[in-house]
């Protein structure tokens, strides 16, 4: 996530200063326009920090995040990190194995960001139940500075919008 959140405001930067050093700018649309693509790109990177991603279980086991452990998870242990706002989350989830001849109705989860325990999935032609969730949150302060800067950084493009609209009418009002 604070990779994606990186990349769109690069992507702002890049809106930003790919222009000539000498480039003037026509019209007020114009200005209007570019601000409405750097605030896409702030808002894209701001809701990548805000909003986690809602993933099944099985995306959650393929991810590779049960892989980077040393000494390896049971195979019974699913973990989930995720940014929430300024809060860096760990869910950790304990698995059981559903046997075949299992008479339990089967009903797969889905996406979701917190899988309750009774989830359902099946991953590698296995069937698994989530029979425990434990849930961690640490706060990381430089992340609430950052949902800071990005709201700061919409509402400072948002005036100059404001700003150039009020100048477009005036330049486009003709008294008879």
């Amino acid at each position: 996530q604070i990779q994606d959140a990186r990349n769109h405001v690069n992507q702002a930067i890049y809106l930003l200063m790919n222009r000539d050093v000498n480039y003037q700018f026509k019209t007020g649309s114009e200005v209007l326009k570019l601000m409405d693509a750097v605030m896409l790109q702030l808002s894209r990177a701001r809701n990548r920090l805000t909003t986690p991603a809602t993933l099944t279980l099985p995306e959650i086991a393929s991810s590779g995040l049960t892989k980077m452990f040393t000494p390896a998870l049971p195979p019974d242990i699913l973990v989930n990190f995720y940014i929430n706002l300024n809060k860096l989350c760990l869910t950790v989830y304990q698995l059981h194995v559903l046997q075949p001849s299992t008479t339990k109705n089967f009903k797969l989860a889905g996406g979701s960001i917190l899988h309750n325990p009774g989830a359902m999935f099946e991953f590698g032609n296995q069937r698994y139940e989530v029979s425990h969730v434990h849930k961690v949150e640490c706060v990381v302060p430089w992340l609430n500075d950052a949902l800071v800067f990005f709201t700061v950084s919409l509402q400072l493009c948002q005036q100059l919008k404001d700003k150039i609209s009020v100048f477009s009418s005036y330049w486009n009002y003709r008294p008879y």
